[in-house]
């Protein structure tokens, strides 16, 4: 029988712990290895890559990890029971310590092999996928296997690296001290008061003092070297809707994809706390819970993922101008591909008032997620924005916050926002919405605002006690790594696709052969998360023909040549 913690989700626990019989265990043997462990023997620790998904066959394995000293017992597996959690899906480091605690012998199925699991047995591939993603929940309910940051609760960079590691589902734990002794006391060991906070412990060893989210990612194994000889199918630049959607079909299409972005997955949409007009989800989603799927998704069928790594740059593989292309990232890397799937969306307009770099990071927030709603709990704040981002950010913070006061510079919310969100907002007894409203200050200390002001259409000033300030004033193309002289861009800076580079050409192709927008970043896209999947689906379809019509045209010159 199972031994579980009391934190792992009871309420599901037969979907958690589901027990494999024999037939289904044989079923699984063509997939992976036997191997024996002896009594004792640990299996792997915390922030080691772990061997894959591991089907107990005889004996039993301890599951813990470390906690104030002592060990926390969150499972014991037994026969037909098998370890392994989302990690194991992308060969990423454990969050788990594993022990054999007698002799076990057991069934080890490689990341890929586990892959393959998924796609070739359908049910029993369902029960296994379920139970990673709960056993990831759990963890995640823990706040323990992942890094330790230490620092004020409020201060920029907490903030920031507790955001990364949230988008990222990855366990962390935070501690204040202002609040807590032990932060008190690892900061006296670690450098006393003079030491640059947050610092960051992580699960192998490594002490970082305010990292970049890239430092942080390869210290976790989030993220490591590419591979700088291999040739992908396709590289798809971005991990919004449009990008996760292209992952997953040219993935599941057989395609070797590799996904690139400069943070994490889900990109604009991963900000919205409540999506309710995307088909097949009429009691809403968040965008992060949508896009998490779509991210499991892609990596059940294959698709490798590199985030946080950013592009800086694109060029032609050879002289003729066709690819492989090859994609610069900032760290020097190159990646090869031979087409490439533009979806890197769009960046967020900052509001242009003196001082706003001091307050961003802690104060003024271009998103609202649990960790921001919990900062400004029953304060006042202040959103500046009119889209259906900014009316599903209002509802959301509504629920927490003492008072909304939603800055709108056009003369109507309905005209830019869907009406179903007007209609919830009117509704909300504490929205107050301020229509041709133009904020023109902020005041209070860098990493402290105290108030924000702003101008009436009558001209008159007002002025509020408000600490956060929400923007969601749009966004501008993300295109600034791109050459305008071999990718044609629109004056405001979109993608150019299709007849509007030369007639005939494919409707999502851009001005490079086998190089495709699609997305928030194309000109002339419908910015909504649907239109965004859809634009990713399609340019499969099309980068497939690119792709075969390549083929083709490389046998005929292989042909040419040895002739």
């Amino acid at each position: 029988m199972t031994v579980r913690g009391p934190l792992i989700n009871e309420t599901r626990r037969d979907q958690v712990f589901p027990v494999l019989n024999a037939a289904e265990i044989e079923r699984l043997r063509r997939f992976g290895e036997v191997r024996r462990y002896e009594a004792g023997q640990t299996l792997w620790r915390i922030g080691e890559v772990g061997h894959g998904l591991t089907v107990v066959l005889t004996g039993r394995l301890e599951i813990s990890q470390p906690e104030a000293g002592q060990r926390r017992l969150i499972a014991i597996h037994v026969p037909g029971e098998f370890l392994g959690e989302i990690a194991q899906l992308s060969g990423r480091p454990a969050l788990v310590d594993v022990d054999a605690v007698e002799p076990v012998e057991a069934l080890v199925i490689a990341p890929e092999k586990l892959r393959a699991v998924l796609v070739a047995e359908a049910e029993l591939g369902e029960r296994i996928m379920r139970a990673l993603i709960l056993r990831r929940m759990g963890l995640l309910d823990l706040g323990t296997g992942g890094p330790v940051v230490v620092g004020p609760g409020h201060h920029g960079d907490v903030l920031r690296l507790a955001g990364f590691l949230s988008r990222h589902a990855h366990p962390h734990l935070n501690l204040d001290p202002e609040t807590d002794p032990e932060a008190r006391v690892l900061i006296e060991r670690f450098g006393g008061d003079a030491i640059e906070l947050p610092i960051v412990l992580c699960p192998n060893g490594r002490l970082l003092r305010n990292p970049t989210e890239d430092e942080l990612a390869r210290c976790l194994g989030l993220v490591g070297p590419l591979d700088p000889d291999r040739v992908y199918d396709v590289a798809v630049v971005g991990a919004g809707p449009a990008g996760l959607a292209a992952a997953v079909y040219a993935a599941s299409e057989g395609l070797s994809v590799l996904v690139l972005d400069c943070r994490t997955f889900g990109g604009q949409a991963g900000a919205s706390m409540r999506i309710e007009n995307y088909l097949g989800f009429p009691t809403g989603i968040t965008g992060m819970a949508l896009m998490a799927r779509a991210y499991t998704q892609a990596q059940k069928f294959g698709a490798e993922m590199a985030m946080p790594d950013e592009a800086v740059g694109l060029e032609a593989g050879n002289p003729s101008g066709v690819g492989p292309y090859v994609v610069i990232l900032l760290n020097q890397e190159r990646v090869r591909a031979r087409s490439v799937v533009i979806a890197t969306g769009a960046h967020y307009r900052r509001l242009e008032v003196t001082d706003l770099e001091r307050f961003e990071g802690s104060c003024v927030h271009y998103w609202a997620s649990p960790l921001e709603g919990k900062l400004c709990t029953g304060q006042e704040v202040a959103l500046v924005g009119a889209g259906n981002s900014a009316g599903q950010a209002v509802v959301y913070l509504a629920a927490r916050v003492a008072k909304v006061w939603l800055l709108v510079r056009g003369r109507d919310l309905g005209a830019s926002m869907s009406r179903y969100l007007v209609d919830r907002i009117q509704g909300l007894a504490n929205v107050e919405v301020i229509t041709q409203a133009e904020v023109t200050g902020l005041e209070g200390q860098p990493g402290q605002l105290e108030a924000v002001r702003w101008r009436l259409a009558s001209g008159e000033e007002v002025r509020r006690s408000i600490h956060h300030l929400f923007l969601f004033i749009g966004a501008s193309p993300n295109t600034q790594w791109l050459d305008p002289s071999r990718v044609l861009l629109v004056p405001k800076g979109f993608v150019l696709t299709g007849a509007d580079v030369v007639p005939g050409r494919r409707s999502l192709e851009t001005s490079l052969n086998g190089v495709f927008a699609v997305g928030d970043v194309r000109s002339g896209s419908v910015k909504r998360v649907a239109a965004a999947v859809g634009e990713g689906a399609q340019a499969v379809a099309q980068l497939h023909s690119f792709l075969t019509k390549d083929a083709v045209l490389a046998r005929l010159r292989n042909e040419t040549l040895s002739q």
